[in-house]
């Protein structure tokens, strides 16, 4: 499945090679027309009576052509209508010697000559016979194709076998990202329903405490096992089993729906904005200058043209961090000096941005906690500057939520939604947590999707967050 769905105008290469050769436009054809009307003759013709000797010598140089000899017979004489032209022409022909190859004697060609003289003169000596030389057979060169980059060599079923290959890579990666907590959630789940044949009360107070520990959060577990319980009063849940895909589902339907609210998909921004902004925020040390290399780098890797803002100039290491993914992805990195006010930093990047047509700019903010009223001033003071230079921008405000940091992660996304607008969450360091729950439980109570998710220190360790995917490892 593709990272960055949205494409630039010319994501689609003609490569012409069913077309049939272009006709010559009209400009073309009348080009040589005009250029021969327009062009008169200047040529210089010579005076009269140059002109006329030089027909009449023409007239007496006209020789017939003479076909060669092979080596070793004699010449065929010419006709009788050629030997007039040759005695006119007799003075001026030099005589040359016969080869020595000849079969014929000295007497015998001496008396050939005494009587038709002619003949000698008009006749050539015969052209060297060469054996032209055998050139070896050229080398077998290979296939231009055989390493084509556009893939030219391989058929749809190969490049079809190479994505499913690449999505099945994915998907094992990311499931093993959250193994922590499908064992924390999986396993006591389990261990709840071992030895379990009936459905109790008791039995539902110990999944509610296994749904609660894995952060999955109070008013989320409330609200799965009222839907539990529903289904158990209908009879269509009567075993673990059912129990089981009765929550699966209730967990896919809560992170679907979180889709509706905020930015699901960056497809729903007009195509025709560019450059797409996105703003990235979250408070110190939840890893959001590591995802906004990764994210570049992900982008980039789909053949979009991305710019990076280095917007951050509260923290004096920031543009350092920052300067070294950008050389580690080959992504353009648009930074000033420290101290400097970033509302301008990002008015510089806007404006690069235009001028190089980019497609995706990523603006990193400082770091900043949800109690400062200060920074958050600031941080809608560039939402203004945004809107400004380019229409609905910023495109999305992704907020860069630690998993390890459990429910004090969804109290950080509750108050940046409030001042911040934000429209999605990446969930970092998911591979080293247990409380892979915090997902359910922001999409369940504030109703953000969540775009992306860490699952490694890697450069490519940044995945779309599939709900589909994530239910699955849990319970699998």
């Amino acid at each position: 499945m593709a990272f960055w769905r949205r494409k630039k105008e010319d994501r689609y290469i003609t490569l012409g090679l069913n077309e049939s050769a272009q006709k010559p436009s009209e400009e073309e054809e009348q080009a040589p027309a005009t250029a021969s009307t327009a062009a008169p003759d200047t040529r210089l013709e010579p005076p009269a009576a140059t002109r006329g000797a030089a027909v009449g010598a023409e007239a007496s140089v006209t020789e017939p052509a003479l076909e060669p000899v092979p080596t070793g017979a004699s010449p065929t004489p010419p006709p009788a209508s050629e030997s007039a032209l040759t005695q006119g022409a007799k003075p001026e022909v030099i005589e040359s010697p016969r080869p020595s190859a000849a079969p014929a004697t000295p007497q015998a060609s001496t008396g050939a000559s005494e009587k038709r003289p002619e003949t000698v003169a008009a006749t050539l000596p015969p052209p060297p016979t060469t054996t032209p030389a055998r050139t070896p057979p050229a080398p077998a060169r290979s296939s231009s194709f055989s390493t084509s980059i556009l893939g030219l060599d391989r058929s749809i079923e190969d490049l079809q076998a190479e994505e499913a290959a690449l999505e099945q890579a994915f998907a094992a990666r990311f499931s093993r990202a959250i193994a922590k907590t499908r064992e924390s959630l999986s396993e006591k789940i389990d261990t709840v329903f071992q030895g379990r044949k009936q459905i109790d009360a008791e039995l539902l107070d110990e999944l509610e405490e296994a749904l609660i520990a894995a952060d999955i959060g109070v008013p989320t577990t409330l609200s799965i096992l009222e839907t539990v319980r529903r289904g158990i009063s209908r009879k269509e849940i009567n075993d673990v089993e059912a129990l089981k895909a009765s929550i699966k589902h209730e967990l896919l339907t809560i992170l679907e729906d979180s889709k509706k609210g905020g930015v699901g998909d960056e497809t729903e921004a007009p195509e025709g904005v560019v450059p797409y902004v996105i703003m990235v925020v979250g408070v110190n040390g939840v890893g959001k200058t590591t995802t906004i290399g990764k994210l570049a780098q992900r982008i980039k890797a789909e053949g979009n043209d991305v710019l990076i803002c280095a917007a951050d100039t509260f923290r004096a290491a920031a543009s350092d961090q920052l300067a070294i993914w950008a050389e580690r992805t080959g992504v353009p990195l648009i930074q000033q000096k420290h101290g400097t006010d970033p509302a301008a930093v990002l008015f510089d990047a806007l404006k690069a941005a235009k001028a190089r047509k980019s497609d995706v700019l990523i603006v990193d903010t400082a770091g900043r906690l949800h109690n400062k009223s200060n920074l958050m001033a600031e941080l809608e003071k560039m939402k203004r500057v945004a809107a400004r230079e380019v229409e609905g921008a910023p495109h999305e405000t992704l907020l860069v939520v630690d998993a390890v940091t459990g429910q004090n992660g969804l109290e950080q996304a509750r108050q940046f939604l409030k001042v911040a607008g934000v429209t999605g969450i990446v969930l970092t360091k998911l591979d080293g947590t247990a409380k892979g729950g915090i997902a359910v439980a922001i999409a369940k109570e504030l109703g953000l999707p969540i775009r992306y998710a860490g699952i490694g220190e890697k450069v490519d360790d940044l995945v779309k967050f599939e709900p589909e995917l994530y239910v699955d490892g849990l319970f699998n």
